[in-house]
């Protein structure tokens, strides 16, 4: 069954929401893990896709957005829609929305920020309530 992982940042921007999705993205590729990061639309995917070559700047993380001719071998893809049946094992769930399809993951990673608390309590009701094992990781100081 899908693994749920809840990460509470203290922070009240949603940008941040974004550099940890790169933070994570990067431990789970340096694991050997391949990464389906999901956003809202193409204009989302676009500015991630910016910020993955930029962030963190000491690191590099290989991605590419899905329907790209490198999306067949980056351990990251960036979409807005189902990913190819290659990359089941995280999703990082960047959209407004859970996708349907997150079932199929081993793991899913919801990234919840001060401003989307309200949002994060009512994911992760609907994963309690379909019976997915729920943890929580409190994050005061991840940027450092």
């Amino acid at each position: 069954m899908t693994r749920i992982d809840f990460y509470i940042l203290p922070d009240v921007d949603t940008e941040a929401q974004r550099r940890f999705a790169c933070r994570l993205a990067h431990k789970a590729v340096s694991a050997g893990s391949r990464v389906h990061v999901h956003v809202d639309d193409e204009e989302a995917a676009n500015d991630l896709d910016a910020l993955m070559w930029e962030y963190p700047s000491d690191q590099f993380l290989p991605h590419a957005i899905a329907d790209s001719p490198t999306c067949a071998v980056a351990p990251v893809v960036v979409a807005h829609r189902e990913p190819a049946s290659d990359h089941d094992q995280l999703l990082i769930n960047l959209a407004r929305e859970i996708p349907p399809f997150f079932g199929r993951f081993e793991r899913v990673a919801e990234i919840i920020v001060a401003p989307l608390l309200a949002v994060g309590r009512n994911r992760y009701r609907f994963y309690r309530e379909h019976g997915y094992p729920l943890y929580d990781h409190k994050l005061d100081d991840w940027e450092s």
